[in-house]
This record gives structure tokens, sequence and C-alpha cells, in this order.
């Protein structure tokens, strides 16, 4: 496995919209053997999201939002897509949307290696950045994103960037 860059960006990014699929949880819940994740990316890549827009997009996102106490909290995921020109997802019992707000963001890069590694990996490497930083999360929408090659999205071989919006 490529070891992740230790460099952290600082970027800053407007506002965008995204349509996906969604699940409220917490960290605390996904500890253990009820987490709602794996079902809801289960749920994103049998969808009719996947099938009609993969080939148009060049990236998923998982973006982290509705926090209610921070990191402790319950917090909303959605996995999807940024909506651009195009055929547009209308929001449904199946599909949700949400706005990303503008935000300067530290960007985190993961390791090169299968997708339920890396990403809790990075996770990790991030909620210890914070707890030894000056940086403070505002938690108002944090994202993954993940590239879409034209062959597709490979869970196996995937390295992914993390958005931490901060002050």
């Amino acid at each position: 496995m490529k070891k992740p860059e230790t460099e952290i960006k600082r970027v800053t990014r407007p506002a965008f919209r995204l349509a996906g699929v969604l699940a409220r949880t917490s960290n605390s819940l996904e500890a253990g053997p009820n987490g709602k994740i794996p079902g809801l990316w289960e749920q994103f890549f049998s969808s009719n999201m996947v099938q009609d827009h993969t080939m148009e997009r060049s990236f998923i996102y998982g973006l982290y939002t509705e926090y209610e106490e921070g990191v402790h909290g319950d917090y909303t995921l959605l996995i999807g897509y940024e909506e651009t020109e195009g055929p547009e997802v209308e929001e449904s019992a199946s599909y949700a949307k949400a706005k990303v707000p503008a935000s300067d963001y530290l960007v985190f890069t993961s390791s090169r290696g299968p997708m339920h590694q890396v990403v809790p990996e990075t996770w990790q490497r991030i909620w210890s950045y914070f707890l030894h930083s000056d940086e403070r999360r505002s938690y108002t929408g944090d994202f993954e994103l993940y590239p879409v090659s034209v062959e597709g999205f490979n869970p196996v071989d995937t390295q992914v960037e993390v958005y931490i919006a901060v002050q």
C-alpha cells in the first residue's frame, strides 16, 4: 500500500450541491455491528443513480453534514454526485439533495488501497490532527472525494481526499 501524502493542503471551495442517498448515524454507532455506512454504500452502488450517472461524473462524494455535537454526536452522511449540467436527480424517498457551503478546508489524502482500510485510517489521522492542532473544525460540511475513472470506481484500489471544513 502506498503511503499517504503527509502534507495537508488548505483550499477554499465555493458552495455546491450534491444528490445521492443518505442516512443519519454517529461514530459510536459505526464502531459497532449496527453501523449504517456499509449498507449506505451498497444502496448507492445498487441504485439507478450509479447506472445513470457513473460515466458522466468523475467523482463520488461522501458528505458529512448536519452534525449535532461535533465528532461525538449524530450526523447525516450523503453518498452521491455533484449536481452539474445534465440530467437532474429528483428528490424522492430514494434520493436526497444537500448543499455543501462555501468554506476553507484542510485536505487529507489517504494511502492507496482497499476503501474499507484507507478511509478509517485517514479519519483516525484527522481526529488525531485536530486533537493537537490550533485549527478548529466548523462542522458545516466535510466530504470525502473518490475519483471515478472511465472503467468506474474500484473500492479495492482507491485513494480518497477528505475535505474538513475549518473556521
